[in-house]
């Protein structure tokens, strides 16, 4: 059934509430993430990090990403010099940590349930944002009952 627009406008209306990941409630986006699990991927391989390195690994241009550089250090995720490069501070350390783990558990659930982790790549990227802690210790315990009990293979 349509609402008129008087109930549509009406204060007792209420909307529904905006969906949110589990970490924007923390402040983190999506797109902060992969930024950060990138650097810490580049400092791990490279010993530093730079927006062109970032830029090219991510696929995106070097204007934008020098924008999402400075917006991490002004949250305190990186240690940002102009010209010079940066590094994750020990917060940005963890949250690149947290995501390299839940990628991880991800991949293995889903080699143990027989699908192939590169033919899933983009459903493995875009679990690994949403997962609650809650639904990452059962998907955990899931992928660890798997190792234990097979399913069998087609």
């Amino acid at each position: 059934m349509a609402r008129s627009s008087a109930q549509t406008s009406s204060p007792s209306v209420q909307e529904a509430p905006r969906k949110r990941s589990a970490h924007d409630r923390a402040a983190v986006t999506e797109s902060m993430e992969d930024y950060l699990e990138c650097i810490s991927d580049l400092e791990n391989s490279k010993g530093y990090a730079c927006v062109s390195d970032v830029a090219e690994a991510l696929q995106l241009n070097r204007a934008s990403t020098s924008i999402m550089v400075k917006r991490l250090g002004k949250l305190g995720f990186l240690r940002y010099e102009p010209y010079r490069g940066f590094a994750l501070t020990p917060e940005g350390s963890r949250v690149a940590e947290k995501i390299r783990k839940r990628h991880a558990m991800l991949a293995d659930l889903f080699s143990l349930m027989g699908l192939d982790q590169h033919d899933h790549l983009s459903d493995i990227e875009g679990i690994e944002h949403h997962l609650s802690e809650r639904a990452f210790r059962r998907f955990a315990q899931l992928a660890a009952h798997l190792r234990e009990f097979p399913l069998p293979r087609k």
